[in-house]
C-alpha cells in the first residue's frame, strides 16, 4: 500500500501542529530508533512533538539522545491520554495497526485527526490517510530515512537522527546479517555515517551492556530451556515467569534469544516462549522462504515479517509448547531444505 503524498504532506508539517509519534508494545530498537529519529527531525521544523509508547522500554536503548522524552502509557497515562486527544496529527511507526498499541489503542482508535503510517510489516491497515508502507524495506528506520528524503529535506539530518536510524536499522537486520532486500540499507547507513555518527558506540551500546543476570538468562536458555526438534529442523526454547524471576528479569533480557537455535546446522525455525505479565507470548524466526508470519496469523493470532513474527497463547507454557510440538510436523515438508550459497 503506498499512499503518500509528499507534497501535501510537505505542505501538512509547513506551520507549527502538535504531533504525537506512537509506537507499538514491548518497543524494540526499531520503534524507538524511528520514534527518536521522527523526534529530532520533525523538532527541527518547529512542531510540538511528543513520542509515546504503550510500556517501558529497554535500558540498552535509554542512551539514544532524546529517549529521556519518551512518554510511557504505563507510567504516565493521564498526561498521554491528554497529549494524544490535542494532537493534530499521529505517526504510527513501526506497526501497522493499531491492535499492536495494546493499552494505547482504544485511545488512538477513536481519536480523529491526520494519521500518518511508517511501517514495513505484512499486511497494513487502510484507515491512514498517508501511508509509507513497504514491506521489502529493512525496518522503519530505513523508511524514517527515505520520509526526510522525499520530502527534500535531508539536509536537516544530524547525528541525532542519524544515530537514531541507524539503530533502528542494526537491531532489525541483525547488523546488516538479515532482513535485507535490497541496497537501500547499505546506501542509507553509507549517507548516515558521514554526519560523524560512532557506528562502534552504537553497535556495543547496544549489544555490549549485557547485566550479568541477562548473560546468565542466556545460558540458562540454552542449557536447560531448549528443545530440538530434529525430524522437523526446528527448535524451541520456554521460559516460564518463575524462570524470568529466577534471573531478576528486567524488559529486554530476552532479546535476541529466539535467534541463537538457528545458529544451529539443518534448524530452519527457532521460537521463543515466555510468560511475561500473565500472557504466554511467542516468538518466532525462520530461515529461507519458511513464513513464519502466515504459522502465527493461522494459529496464534499474531504475525510480521516472513522470517520474523510473534503471537500470543491463551495456554500455559508447557500446553504451548505441546501445542508447537504438534503443529510443526504439518509443516514438514516446508521446513524441508537445505540453505546453499
Amino acid at each position: 500500500m503506498e499512499k503518500t503524498d509528499y507534497k501535501e504532506i510537505k505542505e501538512l508539517i509547513s506551520s507549527p501542529k502538535k504531533i504525537v509519534l506512537t509506537s507499538h508494545t514491548n518497543p524494540d530498537g526499531d520503534a524507538i530508533g524511528s520514534s527518536l529519529a521522527m523526534l529530532h527531525f520533525l523538532k527541527k521544523l518547529g512542531h510540538t512533538v511528543n513520542s509515546v509508547v504503550p510500556n517501558d522500554f529497554p535500558e540498552f536503548y535509554q542512551w539514544m539522545p532524546g529517549s529521556d522524552e519518551i512518554l510511557v502509557y504505563t507510567n504516565s497515562s493521564q498526561e498521554v491520554q491528554s497529549i494524544i486527544q490535542e494532537a493534530d496529527i499521529i505517526f504510527s511507526l513501526d506497526y501497522n495497526t493499531e491492535r499492536r498499541t495494546g493499552v494505547l489503542h482504544d485511545i488512538l482508535s477513536k481519536k480523529d485527526c491526520i494519521k500518518i503510517l511508517i511501517d514495513h510489516h505484512l499486511e497494513p491497515q487502510t484507515h491512514f490517510q498517508y501511508s509509507l508502507s513497504d514491506t521489502s524495506a529493512s525496518s522503519t528506520g530505513e523508511l524514517i530515512y527515505r520520509f526526510i528524503e522525499n520530502l527534500g529535506m535531508i539536509d536537516l539530518l544530524d547525528k541525532d537522527i542519524a544515530s537514531s536510524i541507524y539503530t533502528s536499522i542494526i537491531t532489525d537486520t541483525g547488523s546488516f546479517s538479515y532482513a535485507i532486500n535490497t541496497e537501500e540499507p547499505f546506501r542509507i547507513a553509507s549517507e548516515l555515517y558521514k554526519t560523524g555518527i560512532d557506528i562502534e558506540k552504537i553497535q556495543r551500546m547496544v549489544y555490549d551492556t549485557f547485566s550479568e543476570e541477562r548473560l546468565r538468562l542466556l545460558g540458562f536458555c540454552l542449557t536447560e530451556r531448549l528443545v530440538v526438534l530434529p525430524d522437523v529442523k526446528a527448535a524451541i526454547i520456554y521460559l516460564s515467569k518463575e524462570d524470568l524471576n529466577r534471573f531478576n528479569y528486567k524488559i529486554g533480557d530476552t532479546e535476541g534469544v529466539v535467534n541463537y537455535p538457528l545458529s544451529m546446522k539443518n534448524i530452519n525455525l527457532s521460537c521463543l516462549i515466555s510468560e511475561k505479565n500473565g500472557q504466554i507470548r511467542l516468538s518466532f524466526r525462520s530461515k529461507g522462504d519458511f513464513s513464519v508470519n502466515e504459522l502465527t496469523r493461522k494459529h496464534f493470532d499474531g504475525g510480521g515479517h516472513r522470517n520474523a513474527a510473534g503471537g500470543t497463547s491463551k495456554l500455559s507454557v508447557e500446553e504451548t509448547l505441546s501445542k508447537i510440538k504438534n503443529i510443526l510436523p504439518l509443516y514438514k515438508k516446508e521446513l524441508d531444505y537445505e540453505l546453499k550459497y
